[in-house]
């Protein structure tokens, strides 16, 4: 675990032909344990990412993405167990711009211009070929999680009716005011 991440997965974007690469990887039940621990939930009960890389240009690069997750979350209402399942598909567009130079420039070929009238991120920069594919899986995984979860039929409110209310202490008063 780094920086406080209960996963990682390291990859050598470096290595990486203009045929692509596939990489398939999978928690184990004590990164699922550090998972549900992280992420504030109950278990984790699996856990599977595949990630297709595909390689732009030399300094650019496309992830899709796609996590498989079963966890056990608690019930907003009675704090009985909920699971659920969490399936999502995404993109990540890389950006490899090497270590800082003092007053380098990419060549005109390698200058990126984001539009950002569109819906579409701009790629994420990347100073180092060797990228921890488990981050942006992370960041999926803790948005897909329910901030609400309900186990089924847990409804807030009262069970039963309440009863009559108690006579307001003005209702003396006002008997008092009415009397004299």
């Amino acid at each position: 675990m780094t920086d406080g991440l209960p996963l990682t997965h390291v990859y050598n974007l470096a290595r990486l032909g203009h045929a692509g690469d596939v990489v398939q990887f999978t928690a184990s039940s004590d990164e699922c344990e550090a998972l549900a621990r992280w992420s504030g939930v109950l278990s984790v009960e699996k856990f599977s990412v595949r990630v297709e890389i595909k390689k732009l240009s030399p300094s650019k690069f496309a992830l899709d993405i796609a996590l498989t997750a079963e966890v056990v979350q608690s019930c907003v209402v009675s704090l009985e167990p909920v699971p659920a399942g969490i399936e999502r598909r995404f993109t990540r567009e890389l950006h490899f711009s090497g270590p800082a130079r003092r007053g380098a420039k990419p060549p005109e070929s390698e200058t990126i211009s984001v539009d950002m009238t569109g819906d579409e991120e701009p790629p994420e920069d990347i100073e180092s070929p060797h990228y921890d594919l488990a981050r942006p899986v992370l960041e999926e995984y803790a948005l897909s999680l329910d901030p609400y979860p309900r186990a089924k039929g847990a409804e807030f409110g009262l069970k039963e009716p309440p009863e009559e209310r108690p006579e307001s202490p003005f209702a003396a008063l006002k008997a008092l005011k009415s009397g004299s």
